[in-house]
């Protein structure tokens, strides 16, 4: 009795926040702010948004600025979510409530940051650097990485992968041209003009493609729904030998590819699992950041990914971005793990 008690005058809590965030967001209407600044504001009113993770998510976000008595009640409005986020502790009650709720902004990276489940520090606190493995056994990898969230790289993991002789931008233009513009559940542009994966495909030349000089680059990601495409890409790439023999992938698989330059921008993945993506094609440097949280106790550091490696990482946990060295393009492939 005393639990559901407690559980719901939080939720009392939460929903009288929302019901402060919904007024302030109409008042902020009213004198002719629209929702973009609204989210900008709320980002440049973050109190880490001079420094560390908070600075480079907002990068992009600093061309155009609000009225400063909006900004005012803004950033009371931010000190107020964080305050109840973590009076709460619970943070998928939080979470679901604005979730289905038409607050302040509307739900994305910032209020997913505020409701994000903090990550235990122990897991970084002594580390310096990405930890390197070759041969990496079962045993090894249960005992060591498995759910420790801690990242490691294995050199040459990839064994017999017809994907590296295959995988090219011209094998996924060709595996695609037949399952329409339904044949991604999920599109990230990165470094590209997009909104689709057959867009894309579709959009980019072979100059482009092939890295010719003069060139724009691009860099996009997407995940497989494809029943088609799927029985397609699993006869030229398996679960890595690394993990348990117990353990399953999940049937979306995650593909990665671009030419030289930016990569992923910094940014958290919002999954549940731990997740492995193998180098098929070119080379890329990760770079790793503690959240914030950890920022003061742990370190960032980088680590490059070779034709053939496999690196393992917990997304959900690190903050992380990409870049792809000169030479081939690159094209990884992954999946996160049951």
């Amino acid at each position: 009795m005393e639990a559901a008690s407690t559980c719901g005058k939080r939720l009392e809590q939460v929903k009288k926040l929302t019901d402060q965030l919904i007024a302030l967001r109409k008042s902020a209407q009213k004198g002719g702010v629209n929702d973009e600044q609204l989210r900008e504001t709320l980002e440049e009113s973050s109190p880490a948004s001079g420094t560390g993770t908070f600075a480079v998510l907002r990068h992009g976000f600093v061309g155009r600025r609000t009225n400063p008595s909006h900004r005012v009640h803004l950033i009371v409005a931010l000190g107020g979510v964080l305050s109840v986020a973590l009076l709460v502790g619970n943070y998928e009650l939080v979470r679901d409530y604005i979730r289905t709720t038409p607050c302040l902004v509307g739900f994305g990276i910032f209020t997913e940051e505020i409701v994000r489940p903090l990550v235990d520090c122990e897991m970084c606190r002594k580390l310096n650097a990405v930890a390197i493995e070759r041969n990496l056994s079962q045993e090894t990898f249960a005992e060591k990485y498995a759910y420790s969230g801690i990242p490691v790289l294995v050199k040459e993991g990839i064994v017999n992968w017809s994907a590296m002789s295959v995988f090219s931008f011209k094998f996924f233009q060709g595996l695609y041209r037949l399952t329409g513009r339904r044949a991604n559940c999920q599109f990230f542009a990165y470094n590209t003009e997009f909104t689709t994966l057959i867009d894309a495909l579709n959009g980019i030349s072979d100059e482009r493609a092939s890295c010719q000089p003069g060139e724009k680059p691009w860099y996009f990601g997407w995940s497989n729904c494809h029943a088609g495409v799927e029985e397609q890409l699993r006869k030229h790439f398996q679960l890595p030998d690394f993990l348990p023999a117990n353990t399953e992938g999940t049937p979306m698989d995650w593909i990665f590819m671009g030419s030289p330059g930016p990569g992923a921008p910094l940014h958290i993945d919002f999954v549940e699992r731990p997740s492995w993506q193998a180098q098929v094609s070119g080379r890329k440097t990760w770079q790793f950041v503690p959240s914030p949280e950890c920022e003061a106790v742990c370190h960032s550091f980088n680590v490059t990914v070779e034709k053939g490696d496999i690196i393992f990482v917990e997304t959900n946990a690190w903050y992380h971005s990409t870049f792809v060295h000169p030479g081939e393009i690159s094209i990884a492939i992954g999946s996160e793990i049951d």
